[in-house]
């Protein structure tokens, strides 16, 4: 007689599946946990952008530069090279400690603050009403700067590095208004004389920004506020024009001709993009009736040609951007590095927001250019090197510098040249 034994179960077939396929979201977090995980989730959005800003204003400029410069890709030339002088500079800020940056700050400002002033000298000169350039001149009157895109950037490292040195002291009111709130208003008030009202409330907004992130209270950030308000209600009363983008803004449907223009056909494009867009390259509205198309209302071509796809995607990638600075701030092991990036995301996306949010038609006409993706060597420039700054911040964390320094043990010392040379002496 056999002897009867238990028979073994049948395997699980969904043990193998379990062990052959890792879910996403347990893959995710693996690879979230990586030390260098917040700097890729950084530069593999901001690299996007910029690949993707670079085909939409050759899209945009051809038909303006071709009727302006008799060369279709006037723009598209200038916007590669201001690109790579942006990207080389960005890898450079990348590398540089921010200790480093946060001793130089005063310099920075100083910077900042003489390039706004040479504005009102001889080697400036206007756009659009506004005197906010500087022109050096150069091959192609190439060297031209917008310093009001560097003194963005120059407030956030400044004003992070002042209220970093006065830690200890920013339970008081006073210690959190002096010297940070004077001296950022002098860089406000040179802009303001510009008459970029555009880039002078996202300053005012950077003020408030770099304040909330050091947990200053409520009052302090409200009277901020109320002098924000208030200060652009003044500039805006006494300027017509502005007075009439402000009506303009209220009633839609008037003067779609006129101060309307611009809103109405970038809705327009946006609204004829449909899902998929019209296809690249295919864009009516740059055929002349959206001014600008290439710079401040580039994503009403995005959304021409690449359709509601397009569009989202671009707000993904922001929100990407934004996850990985919000990360990097809260990971830094500096209140320094937790303040730079704090202050450097907060720019980047509340920019971005006010630029969606005029070409939707929900905010009056300010001037701001999208980052990344608009034409312009001095935003573009500040953008890529905030960037590059962010991942400096990120290569600090203390998971990502035992990581790094493992890494560079790892490789060992570099061997000497004439080590490796046949007939010579190590």
């Amino acid at each position: 007689m056999a002897i009867l034994t238990p028979s073994r179960p049948p395997r699980s077939s969904g043990r193998k599946r379990d062990r052959g396929q890792a879910s996403l979201a347990d893959t995710a977090s693996g690879w979230l946990s990586h030390p260098m995980a917040d700097a890729v989730l950084v530069l593999v959005p901001t690299m996007i952008l910029l690949a993707l800003g670079s085909l939409m204003v050759w899209s945009a400029s051809t038909v303006f530069a071709y009727r302006q410069f008799d060369d279709a890709f006037y723009f598209m030339e200038r916007h590669l090279v201001f690109m790579a002088v942006a990207i080389a500079c960005g890898w450079v800020a990348s590398r540089v400690p921010t200790e480093t940056l946060r001793s130089w700050a005063w310099v920075i400002y100083a910077v900042a603050g003489l390039l706004l002033v040479l504005t009102f000298t001889p080697l400036g000169y206007g756009v659009g009403g506004n005197k906010n350039w500087l022109n050096f001149g150069g091959p192609g009157q190439m060297l031209r700067l917008q310093p009001a895109e560097l003194a963005k950037l120059a407030l956030i490292v400044w004003g992070s590095a002042v209220l970093a040195n006065k830690r200890k002291l920013l339970d008081q009111p006073k210690h959190l208004i002096i010297p940070f709130m004077p001296f950022a208003l002098g860089l406000v008030g040179l802009v303001v004389l510009q008459k970029d009202l555009g880039t002078a409330i996202i300053l005012g907004a950077l003020m408030i920004a770099v304040l909330w992130c050091v947990g200053a209270p409520w009052r302090v950030l409200g009277g901020m506020l109320g002098l924000v308000v208030v200060g652009a209600g003044v500039l805006v009363t006494f300027n017509q024009s502005r007075i009439e983008r402000i009506l303009g803004f209220l009633d839609p449907t008037s003067d779609p001709t006129g101060i309307n223009h611009q809103m109405t056909q970038a809705l327009y494009g946006l609204a004829t993009g449909g899902w998929l867009g019209v296809g690249l390259g295919r864009s009516r509205q740059k055929w002349g009736s959206l001014a600008e198309a290439h710079t401040d209302y580039v994503l009403a071509i995005i959304g021409e040609e690449l359709g509601l796809f397009g569009t989202l995607l671009v707000l993904a990638l922001f929100v990407l951007l934004a996850w990985g600075g919000v990360r990097i701030a809260l990971r830094s092991s500096t209140f320094f590095g937790r303040l730079l990036a704090s202050g450097i995301t907060t720019w980047l996306v509340l920019q971005a927001l006010v630029n969606v949010m005029v070409v939707l038609g929900l905010l009056p006409v300010l001037g701001v250019p999208l980052p990344f993706l608009s034409y312009g060597g001095s935003a573009l420039l500040a953008n890529v090197v905030a960037v590059g700054i962010l991942v400096a911040c990120a290569r600090e964390e203390p998971d990502a510098k035992a990581w790094l320094r493992r890494r560079a043990k790892a490789k060992g010392p570099r061997r000497r040249l004439s080590a490796i040379l046949p007939g010579r002496r190590p």
